[in-house]
């Protein structure tokens, strides 16, 4: 669904957001449980347009890569993409965001936007959909993501759960309350380089339970393999926020 797009649901046009409460209690998160994830419907996309599309359509044909993306579920939501292990995965993101004519935005580090930085790539960066933001603060990241939803009439954001290339041993779980915060639903986004396919086909809200969510996340990648299969995460939180 395009931008502008009339659409049913919580997070259609003119709703409000439902916040919902994130309390920390002895070192864990203490969440409002909600009903099990399913797949919400999707409302089907046109067929993207324009020279920048066409370019982008032919680049992916040319490498064998194959889009799958058949639409939004609303005005708002989140994307993760799993797994992320090489810089090629920003250009084949970019590139078939570009041939879905979808202006999906995506997060950055505030210092490249800032200064000389700011003025040449961040300028680049801000016209693919880059949003500033301070991650020195996981908690304070989420904030400031969720009030720069709540004031756009349209936004979806695709977000990488690992947060960098490089091995780390979990996810970082900012995704996970961002989409609790605002109950937004939150679209499967893969790159799966085995199969040279990439896209989203199936969306959920998270149930606030984080072992049957982070299960369902774990069942629906299973068969998913980056470029660099050994520096993909772990399905998993920090064990902070995993203890029962």
């Amino acid at each position: 669904m395009a931008p502008g797009h009339a659409t049913a649901g919580p997070l259609a046009s003119g709703a409000r957001f439902q916040l919902h409460p994130i309390r920390r209690a002895a070192g864990c998160m203490t969440l409002q449980i909600q009903s099990p994830p399913e797949s919400l419907p999707i409302d089907p996309l046109p067929p993207a347009r324009g020279l920048l599309a066409a370019f982008a359509r032919g680049v992916l044909k040319l490498a064998g890569w194959t889009v799958e993306f058949p639409g939004l579920p609303g005005t708002h939501g989140i994307v993760i993409v799993y797994p992320h292990t090489s810089n090629w995965d920003f250009v084949v993101g970019l590139l078939a965001k570009w041939s879905v004519g979808v202006p999906f935005s995506f997060v950055g580090k505030e210092s490249l936007f800032r200064g000389f930085t700011g003025a040449t790539l961040g300028r680049l960066m801000r016209a693919w959909g880059g949003m500033p933001v301070d991650r020195h603060d996981a908690s304070g990241a989420v904030e400031q993501i969720a009030a720069m939803m709540q004031a756009r009439p349209w936004c979806w954001l695709g977000i990488s759960p690992e947060g960098t290339r490089a091995y780390r041993d979990t996810l970082r779980s900012g995704f996970y309350f961002l989409a609790l915060r605002l109950d937004l639903p939150v679209g499967l986004g893969y790159l799966d380089f085995a199969s040279r396919r990439i896209g989203c086909t199936r969306f959920v809200r998270m149930s606030g339970d984080v072992h049957r969510d982070l299960a369902l996340l774990r069942d629906a990648y299973r068969a998913t393999t980056g470029k660099r299969p050994e520096q993909a995460s772990r399905i998993d939180f920090r064990e902070d926020l995993t203890r029962d």
